[in-house]
């Protein structure tokens, strides 16, 4: 069966998709992008596939199957499914204080004023919850966001876009615990490094390293073989270069230094970023979700638990209690999970997307989502710093949607 008629019985208009591949292409030419890779799913099977570009434009290396993509924050999910299956074995509680495992967050102080050179706190009133860490409920922040007193003592810290020298995840914790959080945990929305103290917490619960609980609990089970903390020997030869728009010609402007990440075992495991992924991986991971929790025969999680983790868990949608600055979202219409953003109102959103979606994306401009109304999942792979540059995501789903006819 050709790709076309395969996506013409899964409900798609194979015209209409050659139509979304040429809009994303149009961002190659023009040089907006190197290159990207996406995928499509409809309930049990791939539907469509699709590449264009260079993974290395300057070395005319094309894009391919086994490119092996940075996928910064869509690492997260990926924590948030192996948190969830430790959670199914009653290895604790969503409402447990993390202080039971972490117990330098024991005493929370939280900001109240003054500025980064004098500021004022009290003790919070709520302890860190395993479900904060999961829904970005927690106070955490993070030094690349530059909207608060808070972010400016991350930064202070060490804590920009990485760590310390030589720093390992528990030296970030056990930083990140002696900084005041920015609200109260529970009442408030911000993103921050809520899935990177998750990912410790994972450690000291099971005795093992990040990269461990990853193999054992999603990797292995699902088939991921080329995704890790990061590609090592033949491998690292399939990691992209990565770019960022260049200020002077709108186009696509090779990063070296930024090239060169994803190449050695980082020091720190980062749960909210670390992992580099192909495209067929990574859309296993969706396709699992899709079905609720199992893929192949194998069960990482009961269909229970994804609807729990995919429903919101914040008082409100994200445009009333986000606190602002960067996100891999807009916040009109859209509340947070356990471990993924989830559209509430696609109206509020300006969105053909289906109240329920839930999705989430990476600083190098990876994307994905999955509808559980249409059964539709979508895996998007760029390598452009950082992911708020273009409406990618926003057309994609334009686009997409304009080719389903259910």
């Amino acid at each position: 069966m050709t790709e076309g008629r395969a996506a013409a019985e899964a409900g798609f208009d194979p015209a209409r998709l050659e139509r979304l591949d040429r809009h994303f292409a149009g961002y190659v030419d023009d040089g907006r992008l190197a290159g990207w890779e996406l995928a499509l799913t409809r309930h049990d099977g791939v539907v469509h596939t699709s590449s264009y570009g260079w993974r290395d434009r300057e070395a005319e290396v094309p894009v391919d199957g086994k490119t092996v993509w940075r996928i910064a924050s869509m690492t997260k999910p990926i924590t948030a499914v192996a948190a969830m299956s430790l959670w199914e074995e009653g290895a604790f509680e969503l409402t447990d204080p993390i202080s039971r495992w972490l117990p330098e967050f024991a005493q929370p102080q939280v900001y109240v004023k003054g500025n980064h050179l004098n500021p004022f706190t009290a003790p919070s009133q709520e302890p860190i919850r395993v479900w904060h860490l999961l829904s970005h409920a927690s106070g955490l922040s993070a030094g690349f966001m530059y909207t608060h007193v808070v972010d400016h003592l991350y930064r202070a810290a060490g804590y920009e876009w990485g760590a310390p020298p030589g720093s390992t995840l528990a030296d970030c914790v056990r930083d990140w615990a002696a900084l005041p959080l920015r609200f109260e945990p529970g009442t408030a929305w911000g993103y921050g490094v809520s899935t990177d103290v998750l990912g410790r917490l994972l450690e000291v619960v099971t005795g093992k390293t990040l990269d461990e609980v990853f193999t054992e609990r999603v990797l292995r089970p699902l088939g991921m073989d080329d995704t890790g903390f990061f590609a090592e020997g033949p491998r690292a030869d399939r990691l992209p270069a990565v770019y960022q728009r260049d200020p002077a010609t709108g186009g696509a402007l090779r990063n070296d230094a930024m090239s060169q990440s994803g190449r050695v075992m980082p020091t720190v495991l980062s749960g909210g970023g670390g992992l580099v992924s192909t495209l067929d991986d990574y859309t296993r991971f969706t396709r699992m979700l899709a079905l609720e929790g199992e893929l192949d025969g194998v069960r990482l999680l009961t269909p229970a638990t994804v609807r729990l983790m995919r429903q919101n868990h914040l008082p409100g949608d994200l445009g009333q209690v986000s606190t602002g600055g960067f996100a891999e979202t807009t916040f009109d219409g859209v509340g947070f999970g356990l471990g993924f953003a989830t559209v509430l109102d696609p109206v509020k959103l300006r969105s053909p997307s289906s109240p329920g979606e839930f999705y989430w994306g990476g600083a190098y401009s990876t994307a994905f989502w999955v509808d559980p109304v249409t059964g539709i999942t979508c895996t998007f792979m760029a390598q452009l710093f950082p992911s708020s540059t273009y409406p990618i995501r926003a057309q994609l789903r334009q686009l997409v949607y304009s080719a389903f006819t259910g």
